[in-house]
């Protein structure tokens, strides 16, 4: 099995979305868009980008939580992880977006 993507509105109706596991834990959560059509680009943009290493770039907040951003080949992030309690936590959830990402179902929450 694959994990899906989920398209919601945020409270105030922008869209977003979320790419799940197979277990429902999200693992990417995307920036804010205006029109859904443009939500359905980044869902794109993560299925195309989301199997290669070089575009994620592995940082740690403020609080010296790891985490990991996924870019697209212009540079721009098209998605977040949350904060992780380790490293190899970090890893393991890039290694499950590398996995989940390119086939990924699409569910929309906002029809």
């Amino acid at each position: 099995m694959i994990g899906k993507f989920v398209i919601e509105r945020a409270k105030d109706e922008q869209f977003y979305f979320n790419l799940k596991a197979v277990n429902g834990q999200v693992i990417l959560t995307s920036e804010m868009y205006k029109a859904k059509a443009s939500a359905q680009n980044g869902i794109e943009s993560i299925q195309n980008n989301s199997a290669a290493d070089d575009n994620y770039e592995r940082k740690e907040s403020k609080n010296n939580k790891p985490y990991f951003v996924l870019k697209a080949l212009n540079k721009q992030i098209i998605g977040q992880s949350q904060m992780y309690s380790s490293t190899a936590a970090m890893e393991a959830g890039i290694a499950s977006v590398k996995q989940n990402g390119p086939g990924a179902t699409v569910e929309d929450l906002t029809i």
